[in-house]
């Protein structure tokens, strides 16, 4: 999967099963601090959806009725936990603002998705987790009730309130080769590449012949936009419908293989720097790179490190699914979470709370994920799909967020 240093960022995760070095994810580390999203080829017609607490559906579950609710409020509370940069402190279930009104039934297939590579401490649910699969969301509450146990997330000095951001998966366009608009190549890693060491950078692979030798024959694609070749290293993931020589065309998805071993520099910040933009979004560095074409370069060039992909093909099943994420499992829309690793591990189930102009939400997501720019104990990217109103709803989120773990209980 950024950072804040700018407006109205999207900002992103990392990880394991190759995708990506310093424990890599869907995002490599510092790639996207101060950038939101690209905007889509055409506005949506309609913003996104707005999820009000206040306007949820009858409560499946309720203090008064539950029997397992009142059980486990009934439980003396554990003592704190102290996990890396975080505390968590237990609480009841009836201190999670909106809990017994998520139908669960999306989380529990991003649950079953982490328990394919089940994680110390959660893992030991994972058997029951799948036998309650098959449950109603009120037997699902009911478990989860009895069987977890809710913890609030605090730093270190006690304070609960953290920021969520989202970040997406892009959909573009490329050509097999070289062709007509098609001129910006997207590379495999070279050999010679060695992680954490630096290799040529940015500028250099565009234009010293040393460096463009040693990435010749490496080129997976080619992109009509030099923007969007940045959009989706900065993304570190996308979906590429891609023209072959025969005039076919498929669909495959690029995930982060390595980098160049350079520090990341953001051209949104170059361009604030200077003067050149007034605000640090996509829409502002197009309108400027289509009023200075012979200086895109120069922008581009400002950020030394570089991306390399890999490819991995798109069935229709795959398409189903968002990326891998750090924890190695795909990512669910909506329902993955990329976190700070050092505060919340993966596979962990989350209640998450967000109120804000963009979007309302009370549920229950899961740890999947890490990134560069997320850093904190109460600081989550919220995964929203891919496609123009995943676009839209990643661009816009930085708001506030409250996060509960939920944890299994000690034996009695």
């Amino acid at each position: 999967m950024g950072g804040t240093t700018a407006p109205a960022p999207a900002s992103g995760a990392q990880t394991p099963s190759g995708s990506r070095p310093d424990n890599l994810s869907v995002l490599p580390p510092d790639l996207r601090p101060d950038l939101p999203a690209s905007p889509p080829a055409s506005p949506p017609a309609t913003p996104p959806e707005i999820r009000d607490p206040g306007a949820a559906p009858a409560p499946i579950v309720t203090a008064a009725t539950s029997a397992a609710w009142q059980w486990a409020d009934a439980q003396p509370l554990p003592r704190p936990i102290t996990q890396g940069k975080s505390v968590w402190t237990p609480v009841r279930w009836s201190d999670l603002p909106g809990w017994g009104e998520d139908a669960l039934s999306e989380a529990w297939n991003a649950w079953l998705r982490s328990c394919e590579r089940p994680a110390p401490g959660i893992g030991a649910v994972c058997q029951e987790v799948r036998r309650l699969s098959i449950a109603t969301p009120a037997e699902q509450h009911d478990w989860l009730m009895r069987r977890m146990q809710p913890y609030s997330v605090r730093t270190p000095a006690g304070e609960s309130q953290g920021l969520l951001t989202g970040y997406y998966e892009p959909s573009l366009v490329g050509s097999r080769v070289a062709q007509g608009p098609y001129q910006t190549p997207l590379y495999r890693t070279p050999a010679g590449l060695r992680a954490g060491q630096p290799w040529f950078t940015r500028q250099q692979i565009d234009a010293d012949p040393a460096a463009q030798a040693a990435v010749r024959g490496q080129e997976i694609a080619w992109l009509a936009d030099p923007i969007d070749a940045l959009l989706l290293q900065i993304q570190g993931s996308g979906r590429l419908n891609v023209l072959e020589p025969d005039g076919s065309q498929r669909m495959v998805r690029l995930a982060f293989a390595a980098h160049n071993g350079h520090p990341y520099r953001s051209v949104a910040r170059y361009l604030l720097d200077q003067g050149l933009i007034r605000e640090g979004t996509w829409e502002a560095i197009r309108e400027w790179a289509a009023r200075n074409p012979e200086r895109i370069n120069e922008m581009l060039w400002s950020n030394p490190r570089t991306v390399f992909f890999r490819e991995e093909p798109l069935s229709d099943f795959d398409a189903r699914f968002g990326p891998r994420g750090a924890q190695g499992v795909a990512l669910t829309p909506e329902r993955s979470i990329a976190v700070d690793r050092e505060s919340i591990p993966y596979g962990t189930p989350v209640w998450l709370r967000t109120v804000g102009p963009v979007a309302q939400l009370q549920r229950l997501v899961l740890a999947q994920d890490t990134g560069g720019a997320i850093i904190g104990a109460v600081r989550a990217d919220y995964f929203t799909g891919w496609g123009d109103g995943a676009y839209t709803l990643a661009a816009g989120l930085k708001q506030p967020l409250q996060m509960w773990v939920l944890w299994p209980r000690s034996p009695s």
